[in-house]
């Protein structure tokens, strides 16, 4: 099983910092991905926008709980992205999702092997670990529609 700290690297990997598994990540995707070609709409594909707004609403709800509140965060709530205007808002939902990503792969660091294997809110949703190990995993799988969507744009 893996320890807190090998978690902790993997979700920074995929959201951060990392290329070993897809030799890119979200941040360095989303820093060459301005206002225009993320909020592009490309047939009836999500936006990059929306798939940020999608992975960070997570990335929170799951924070939430780590810092000892509740977990309020629902799926059909999940895509709910306010139309964004401008450049900056564009910029503060990038940087949103890395302070979030940064302080959730803080708090998965410090978890002992009894909280990783401890029921995460109600025994049904599975144990700590379950829980990050499904959130890597999700950022991945949207990480992969990003590239596809960007060398879409850039083929228009």
């Amino acid at each position: 099983m893996e320890s807190a700290e090998q978690l902790s690297k993997r979700f920074k990997d995929v959201i951060l910092d990392g290329k070993w598994i897809a030799f890119t990540n979200w941040k360095d995707q989303l820093d060459q991905i301005g206002f225009t070609d993320a909020t592009q709409q490309v047939s009836n594909l999500n936006t990059i926008a929306l798939l940020t707004y999608h992975i960070n609403y997570y990335i929170e709800g799951v924070l939430n709980v780590f810092r000892g509140g509740e977990l309020e965060i629902r799926d059909k709530f999940s895509f709910n992205l306010p139309q964004l205007k401008s450049e900056d808002e564009w910029e503060s939902l990038k940087a949103a999702l890395y302070s979030n990503s940064e302080e959730f792969a803080d708090h998965v660091s410090k978890m002992d092997g009894a909280k990783l294997s401890s029921n995460f809110v109600k025994e049904e949703y599975g144990d700590y670990r379950r829980n990050i190990q499904a959130m890597i995993e999700h950022a991945y799988y949207h990480l992969g529609q990003v590239v596809i969507i960007r060398k879409m744009i850039a083929s228009e």
